[in-house]
């Protein structure tokens, strides 16, 4: 039973892929897309040291926090899902569109081709704005949205699959989420110490 409601999954999964890759020439996904590069490794990591250095060099304390946090979650982001992508073999769509080929499974060939699963652009997006977000609650909202609309345009452009997508979302979320846990741990110190030498007074 297991079985066959995943096999079906997979199935509607990969046809979904099949169907909305065929929009990925339309002008509106060659757009979405475009702009949905800035959540590729080099741009991302470059805007969030851009926000570190900016927010220490103005004192802005929590712009330089805000980039701070996001440098971190993109870093553990892209080691989580590098070393998924090494170990779990999924054709993209493009090839799957343009070549008649698809595969799935763990342990094959270690190439861009074959590394689909998971959507890394989509681990960073949710990673950075989850981050920012942090230091700007009211931003938090947009942001996600935001990071929802590139992981989504990857189906259509036929990048990733849309459980690509999800698993790309996760990553970015557990990413973000062990980094927020150390900020607010080194953060607790400070309070731990005042409230121990309170006690002891």
């Amino acid at each position: 039973m297991t079985e066959t409601l995943i096999d079906t999954l997979h199935e509607a999964d990969v046809a979904l892929s099949v169907e909305a890759g065929e929009l990925r020439d339309h002008p509106a996904v060659e757009t979405l897309g475009f702009l949905s590069e800035i959540s590729d490794q080099p741009p991302a990591f470059t805007l969030a040291a851009a926000a570190t250095v900016a927010g220490l060099l103005t004192r802005q304390s929590r712009l330089a926090e805000g980039g701070a946090r996001a440098l971190a979650s993109l870093w553990l982001a892209t080691q989580i899902k590098g070393r998924i992508k090494s170990a779990v073999v999924r054709t993209r769509p493009h090839k799957l569109l343009e070549e008649g080929h698809y595969e799935t499974g763990v342990n094959g060939p270690d190439e861009h081709d074959y590394n689909s699963f998971p959507s890394g652009h989509t681990a960073d997006a949710v990673a950075a704005a989850r981050a920012m977000g942090r230091v700007a609650p009211h931003a938090q909202g947009p942001l996600l949205a935001a990071a929802g609309i590139v992981g989504l345009v990857q189906v259509p452009r036929a990048k990733h699959h849309l459980t690509d997508v999800v698993a790309g979302a996760l990553v970015g979320l557990v990413a973000e989420a062990a980094v927020d846990a150390v900020f607010e741990a080194v953060r607790a110190r400070p309070r731990l110490r005042v409230a121990l030498r309170q006690d002891e007074d």
